[in-house]
């Protein structure tokens, strides 16, 4: 059975799906695979709405306060990623419902205008929580 303190690691694999599917939801719409895209891309907003229920799960009920306790330029690159890892975090959830709203409406040119900067700002979040979490969690140095 998963614990709290279990939901850390559940994130970092929700993270990874969710940059799995965002590639090849790029890669199905820029080959023309209009539906495959489409069940691609609504699978990332469910995988990473998941994640989000379970980060804010794991926040709220646990007295943790993580500190990254490596001391070389591991401690300078961490700080660096979370730095810019959470307030894009922030910032992209209303560019993605903006993105979603469009694509239901059949607006393809204005989805396709937030979607080209969009998909590379969601990659990277995807990609530094994966990276925040084995800094954290995996390496010998990471947390107190």
């Amino acid at each position: 059975m998963m614990g709290i303190r279990d939901l850390p690691a559940l994130n970092a694999v929700l993270n990874g799906t969710a940059a799995l599917l965002l590639f090849f939801g790029r890669k199905a719409v820029k080959t023309g695979k209009v539906n495959h895209h489409k069940t691609l891309m609504l699978s990332g907003v469910g995988v990473s709405a998941f994640f989000l229920s379970s980060y804010l799960v794991y926040h709220f009920n646990t007295q943790v306060v993580t500190r990254y306790a490596g001391q070389g330029w591991d401690r300078w690159m961490y700080y660096s990623i979370l730095l810019t890892h959470i307030p894009l975090a922030i910032l992209m959830v209303p560019f993605i419902l903006m993105a979603l709203w469009f694509a239901w409406r059949k607006q393809f040119e204005r989805h396709a205008r937030i979607t080209r900067w969009l998909w590379w700002v969601w990659m990277y979040v995807s990609v530094t929580g994966v990276a925040i979490y084995v800094m954290l969690y995996l390496l010998p140095q990471g947390q107190t």
